[in-house]
């Protein structure tokens, strides 16, 4: 699988569990530690998929979704954004899809729950 994904988040911690499980399931990465490092990485490189933080300092991941979506030309401003968070959805979730993400995953992180929206975010039919 070619397909390389975005990690962004604040918490060390939270990156390499993420990394761990994407590379369990086949997928390349890369990683940032807050929007200003994500945008400078899309950029830069290839990215098929960001998994967003959506609480970082330097840059959230609202005010990064939106700058993608508004200030980078096609194809990367249309490229597949999840929203990775804590709170309860139902509480964000119009947040959420306004600032442009296309899915939610909420903490704690499940193998199979990473592996149905990266599936469904990449059009693959990838099976954990």
């Amino acid at each position: 699988m070619d397909y390389k994904i975005l990690i962004v988040d604040d918490i060390v911690i939270n990156r390499i569990l993420l990394a761990e499980l994407i590379k369990k399931l086949g997928y390349k990465y890369v990683q940032a530690a807050n929007g200003k490092e994500a945008i400078e990485k899309v950029e830069m490189d290839q990215i098929d998929l960001i998994l967003m933080d959506i609480e970082m300092p330097v840059m959230n991941g609202i005010e990064t979704t939106k700058y993608i979506r508004e200030k980078l030309t096609l194809p990367k401003s249309k490229m597949p954004i999840v929203a990775l968070t804590a709170h309860n959805p139902d509480d964000f979730f119009d947040t959420f899809e306004k600032a442009g993400f296309d899915d939610l995953i909420t903490k704690p992180y499940l193998l199979d729950k990473i592996s149905k929206t990266v599936a469904k975010a990449l059009g693959t039919d990838h099976d954990a």
